[in-house]
């Protein structure tokens, strides 16, 4: 059995982020992975920056773990009805990290998505603007099914895992959709 390798990444840097709780949940429900969880601290994009001193260090880690990844889940947060700007501001370095977006390593790679928000539409707003600032990228989006965890505090229980057969069940369904899209 091979055990493909998942890269996670969270649009919310808190450390209680309930968009990454959704991500180790996505992990766990994906048999025989290995995750890794990706680090969006990076410095804001600065063209100044890039064409003085390159692709920093940390970007590039980032987009060497894309590449080396079998497939790739992030989790959005909806903020003002749009993606966090730490996951836009990830997403703009790695369309630079190798000549472009049509050149970046999600280029056909597997992509789910996820988002957990406090709000009640559970982040169908940025799912849907992510989908489109990922256009550029041409990876391999999965469509469905959509896992959008409304009203967080509500859907985790203290040992940080997700509850609700509903979520749960679509959340699984993701899940075996991103491995059957892997193994294609």
């Amino acid at each position: 059995m091979t055990t493909h390798k998942i890269l996670g990444l969270s649009g919310s840097l808190r450390a209680n982020s309930f968009n990454s709780k959704l991500l180790a949940q996505a992990a766990h429900h994906y048999p025989d992975a290995e995750y890794t969880a990706g680090d969006l601290r990076l410095p804001l994009y600065d063209g100044d920056i890039e064409a003085a001193e390159g692709i920093p260090a940390e970007v590039r880690k980032l987009a060497d773990q894309i590449a080396q990844a079998d497939a790739v889940v992030i989790a959005t947060p909806e903020y003002n009805k749009a993606i966090s700007g730490v996951l836009k501001n990830a997403l703009d370095w790695i369309s630079r990290a190798d000549g472009g977006a049509a050149n970046s390593p999600l280029k056909g790679k597997p992509v789910a998505i996820l988002s957990a928000t406090a709000g009640r539409s559970g982040g169908e707003r940025a799912q849907a603007m992510l989908r489109l600032c990922l256009q550029p990228f041409l990876p391999n989006l999965l469509q469905g099914p959509e896992v959008l965890v409304a009203e967080t505090h509500n859907q985790f229980d203290d040992e940080h895992q997700l509850t609700g057969d509903l979520n749960l069940e679509t959340l699984k369904g993701l899940m075996a959709a991103l491995k059957a899209e892997v193994e294609g």
